[in-house]
């Protein structure tokens, strides 16, 4: 159902873009909002300072009159992806450990509850390591001053088992060479696999289900699009498995915030590209954060000029996809800026 009204929304945004004027003056400061012009300024200083994005043109059926013919939107390729989004989020309740601490006191997030575990709690999970008293009474301490005791108890061994230095002289190693023994406990020999046991290691691959240990890396190619209905950058994705094949909705969706999941990340048609839907994060709160972060870097003496849109773009989208590596962009100091 979910899907069905983003798809709704999304048609009617589109004939809502499509009426909405270009716009024309600056209201960056007032608002948080972009020109087709800021927006083309604040491309070419990400493509600068990062090389790894670069400017697409796209389909040409698709091409955007108020933008460049070479500058439709940005794009960058290939960006790992190591782990789902549920294997950092930790879904459960928070121990105040410090409660009088003047920042709030420490937050445990990972703590032991006694209540749940039981009887098979901690406890059960420790070793308990002490010394049995019993045994240490009923044997008799060592006489030192006994010379058996002082060899190591060699002594005792030699009355039961014969004395070990006397089996004889040294094996000759020219002998034991001749006599072919020696083939028979080669190591290198004994580490080779037999003949069937390789052919069948070389036919068969490893996969995840056989637990193999090796990380299996997603791979995403990232678009930045220029939104005319709401006047800001537009973040798409696209992803793949390790052999470069299309991942499913639900697989991308495994790499979003829980969050923002089918709710601020929709699949939706590409406004440069024919193809398949890609995830898309809706850009409808991108002005109000940009103005928040705009006033809040000018209370601090600075000044945010507009060319660093992007960069700060990206490092707020991340909250969104956060296991996506693609954030090497320059370092920002929100509050003292210039």
């Amino acid at each position: 159902m979910q899907s069905v009204l983003n798809s709704v929304k999304g048609t009617a945004l589109g004939v809502a873009e499509y009426l909405t004027p270009v716009l024309k003056e600056s209201k960056f400061r007032e608002t948080g909002v972009l020109t087709p012009e800021e927006f083309i300024a604040a491309g070419d200083h990400l493509t600068h300072h990062c090389p790894t994005w670069s400017w697409a043109v796209g389909d040409e059926s698709k091409i955007k009159s108020y933008l460049p013919k070479d500058k439709q939107f940005l794009i960058t390729r290939n960006v790992p992806c190591r782990r789902r989004c549920k294997q950092i989020e930790f879904v459960g309740e928070e121990n105040l450990v410090e409660e009088n601490d003047a920042d709030g006191g420490w937050v445990e997030t990972h703590h032991y509850n006694p209540d749940e575990a039981g009887s098979s709690g901690l406890e059960e999970k420790v070793c308990e390591m002490k010394l049995d008293s019993s045994r240490i009474e009923d044997e008799p301490a060592a006489d030192m001053d006994d010379p058996r005791n002082l060899e190591g108890g060699s002594g005792a061994g030699n009355e039961d088992g014969g004395d070990e230095d006397d089996d004889g002289a040294a094996i000759d190693m020219d002998e034991f060479e001749e006599s072919g023994l020696l083939e028979t406990v080669d190591p290198s020999n004994a580490l080779l696999p037999a003949a069937n046991e390789k052919r069948k290691s070389d036919t068969t691959a490893p996969t995840e289900a056989d637990g193999d240990s090796v990380v299996r890396t997603r791979t995403y190619d990232l678009h930045i699009t220029y939104d005319k209905y709401y006047q800001t950058p537009r973040l798409w994705v696209i992803g793949y498995d390790e052999n470069r094949k299309l991942l499913s909705v639900e697989q991308m969706y495994d790499d979003v915030s829980q969050d923002h999941a089918k709710k601020t990340v929709t699949m939706e048609t590409h406004p440069h590209l024919p193809g398949p839907n890609m995830a898309s994060v809706h850009p409808c709160k991108h002005a109000d954060i940009m103005k928040k972060i705009i006033q809040t870097v000018e209370e601090g003496g600075g000044e945010l000029g507009v060319h660093m849109y992007l960069i700060i773009f990206l490092k707020f989208v991340q909250t969104v996809i956060p296991t996506i590596e693609y954030d090497f962009t320059q370092n920002f100091n929100i509050t003292n800026h210039k």
